[in-house]
């Protein structure tokens, strides 16, 4: 079925369908939209499944149903009122019956830029709130006070700020900060899912700033939180505390690489100077250890990806000692620890690099002393060797094979970086 047909057939009907949410915005974004949702008003649901008996409904407390238009499943949302009634996204009373208006649907939703429709087949805008001159200006605006209806639309105005590039503006902030109690009670996996999406933005920093502004970096991300206010050497980081530090880090990163979970290991790198007594301050001593301790509780608290996790644990762990080695099998070992950590030798250096400037040789090289050492590996040792020795003997072999790429490219790399 065409959207064509769709549309006329419920337009026969006596109903009206609109084009709403994020797709509406992204059109006049000039942006690609990554799915087309539908509202649907002056309609009975009955009426509605008769005249598609194929569609699936997907909605609980509401009638969303999913449709096949242009051979894609979207979504078609009856257009509703919705009064709060309890805590979270679940505590509504809804009506939806034919007599509620396109306006009425659009009103409660989270943000103007959010509240657009297109009339269809006509593509009429209808902009009851202002959402198309925010999105000129460049600025999240909440709609209504229903904002605070769904906590976690408070971390999807972040989230989009980050995205988009905007700001937002200080009475929104206000229904942020009034979210704060019932963002305590959701479920971790609706703020991973924001987390997730702030992290693939342009600037990651963006939404943990913004939710610094709304209060709630200590409520949803305390371990970020912590990171403020914790002096560091002026002279090793004239850019501010760990929080500036760390934020400045991913978004340094985030210019190099799209990969999250790189992302997410240059956001926690820094992680365990949030547990830095104040007396010890401005030095941070074993922070790599204390990182461990507070990634662990971020992980009990909000359970992390599996391979963000191992990533982040090899960073934090590693990221002090990774410039400033010099010994060959302490050098062998890093080598072979970036290759089993799920990170690749060159987003395992964009972190190094970001944090600490450029890089020393074997890191620089890294890639390919680490096919080198591994082109030998424990079925090539003698026969008489067994079990721990067979492990003693294949790191001794990669040792010399790594002594061995470095003297043999030394040279080479020097001229290199003298013409350079």
């Amino acid at each position: 079925m065409t959207e064509a047909d769709f549309v006329r057939t419920l337009r026969d009907a006596g109903a009206r369908i609109f084009r709403v949410g994020g797709c509406v915005r992204d059109h006049f974004r000039g942006a690609q939209a990554k799915d087309i949702d539908y509202a649907v008003t002056g309609i009975a649901e009955e009426r509605f499944h008769a005249l598609f008996p194929h569609a699936e409904k997907i909605g609980k407390a509401f009638p969303v149903y999913h449709v096949r238009v242009d051979g894609v499943r979207r979504e078609v949302a009856f257009a509703r009122r919705e009064r709060k009634t309890g805590a979270g996204y679940r505590g509504f009373d809804v009506t939806f019956d034919p007599t509620v208006t396109i306006e009425e649907d659009l009103y409660r939703r989270d943000t103007r830029m959010n509240a657009m429709a297109i009339e269809l087949p006509e593509g009429t805008l209808l902009d009851p709130y202002g959402g198309r001159a925010d999105l000129v200006a460049g600025v999240i605006c909440a709609v209504s006070e229903h904002f605070t209806d769904d906590p976690v639309r408070a971390l999807r105005a972040a989230r989009q700020a980050a995205e988009f590039g905007f700001t937002v503006e200080e009475g929104t902030l206000l229904y942020m900060r009034a979210c704060a109690d019932e963002l305590r009670r959701e479920p971790t996996e609706r703020l991973m899912a924001e987390l997730r999406r702030a992290l693939a933005a342009p600037h990651p920093s963006v939404f943990f700033r913004v939710l610094r502004a709304a209060d709630l970096l200590a409520v949803t991300f305390p371990e970020i939180a912590a990171l403020e206010g914790q002096v560091q050497p002026v002279e090793f980081h004239p850019e501010g505390d760990a929080l500036a530090h760390t934020l400045a880090m991913v978004d340094a990163v985030a210019e190099e690489t799209e990969d999250i979970r790189t992302r997410f290991a240059a956001l926690v790198h820094d992680l365990g100077k949030g547990l830095t007594p104040k007396e010890m301050l401005p030095h941070h001593y074993g922070h790599e250890k204390t990182g461990l301790t507070a990634l662990a509780a971020w992980n009990r608290r909000m359970t992390l990806p599996h391979d963000w996790m191992k990533a982040a644990s090899f960073v934090i762990r590693q990221h002090m000692r990774a410039p400033r080695l010099t010994r060959l099998g302490k050098i062998a070992d890093l080598l072979l620890g970036i290759g089993a950590s799920g990170l690749s030798m060159a987003e395992f250096n964009i972190i190094i690099r970001a944090d600490h400037g450029p890089l020393p040789a074997y890191l620089a090289h890294g890639a390919a002393a680490l096919r080198a050492m591994q082109t030998i590996t424990g079925r090539s040792a003698p026969t008489d060797l067994a079990g721990a020795e067979i492990g003693i003997w294949l790191r001794e072999q990669r040792v010399r094979i790594l002594k061995k790429f470095l003297l043999e490219n030394e040279k080479a790399w020097y001229n290199t970086s003298e013409q350079s």
